[in-house]
């Protein structure tokens, strides 16, 4: 050995070596194909800095930024059968809940939460949509429920965010069942006089749309959410015609009355927070999400009155 193989050749490797890149690095928007710096992204919330798609985005990443400070407590959702039916096409149906669970680190579709912001206290519920397509099951349902009967129990407004392809076929019929039972949860809602807004993501179809999904007393989209209930394709086949341009995208049922706003992402926190203070009849936040100052107490004076 010479100081040729200990020392130049190592050298020339070291230089000319392919050097391994950190994986998800960059990040590709679907919508215009621009690579985006995950750190960017992730600062933007899951927003294309170049054209404004909206990337999903797991309930967790929402909540850390809906909440004040990020702090929230998770509410108890009850555990249903893990496998009611039996059921299974390629896969057994427990053995898809496990992969899902150890893909998003969540339990199941819905992830339910209290706290408050801009100081305003609240319950929220979000589905993930990463998780088996959102789909809503008997855990999705217990969780509508769980989350209308903690605002409730607390006197707050209630926000849903939906995410979902519609009901998890897994389940059969008790899937089904669960519109009915959060159909009950919204009207719990009502009867107690507390607001109940739904924010609609990308996308919301099938079983979620024709439930709990529309029947918020305000109704919100992400720009170019896509919403509906049956496919557009499928409505094609069906009444033989060409649907126009848009159709079942946020702008359009917007401007067709279905929508109230259409609020960017970075906006949705300010704009809820200016809603339900409305609804909930209290004074707007103070900015900065400071509460608001104590009133000014009148203190007696201690200069001596003159003596005559």
């Amino acid at each position: 050995m010479n100081w040729i193989s200990n020392y130049v050749r190592p050298k020339i490797n070291s230089i000319f070596s392919r050097r391994e890149v950190p994986e998800n690095l960059w990040q590709k928007c679907s919508e215009c194909g621009t690579m985006l710096f995950h750190r960017e992204l992730s600062d933007n919330l899951n927003v294309c800095t170049n054209c404004n798609h909206h990337m999903g985005i797991t309930p967790r990443d929402r909540f850390l930024s809906m909440f004040d400070g990020g702090v929230f407590i998770e509410v108890d959702v009850p555990e249903p059968n893990a496998d009611p039916l039996q059921f299974r096409d390629q896969k057994r149906y427990p053995e898809r809940m496990k992969a899902a669970q150890k893909k998003t680190g969540e339990r199941d579709a819905m992830l339910v939460a209290e706290g408050e912001i801009g100081r305003t206290p609240v319950v929220m519920a979000a589905q993930d949509f990463s998780f088996m397509g959102g789909s809503m099951g008997m855990y999705v349902g217990n969780a509508i429920v769980a989350g209308a009967q903690r605002a409730v129990d607390l006197g707050r407004p209630f926000i849903l965010f939906s995410a979902a392809g519609g009901a998890r076929m897994q389940e059969g019929i008790l899937s089904l069942m669960q519109m009915p039972r959060s159909t009950v949860a919204v009207q719990m809602l009502k009867e107690a006089g507390l607001p109940y807004i739904v924010v609609l993501t990308h996308p919301t179809t099938g079983g979620v749309t024709a439930s709990y999904a529309m029947l918020g007393d305000v109704h919100i989209s992400e720009p170019n959410a896509l919403i509906g209930f049956a496919g557009a394709r499928v409505i094609e086949q069906t009444i033989g015609e060409k649907l126009p341009e848009g159709f079942q995208r946020a702008e359009y049922l917007l401007e067709h009355g279905m929508l109230d706003r259409v609020v960017n992402r970075g906006d949705m926190r300010d704009e809820l927070v200016k809603i339900i203070r409305m609804m909930m009849q209290m004074p707007p936040a103070v900015a900065g999400d400071l509460p608001p100052p104590a009133p000014a107490v009148a203190q007696e004076s201690t200069v001596a009155e003159p003596t005559e």
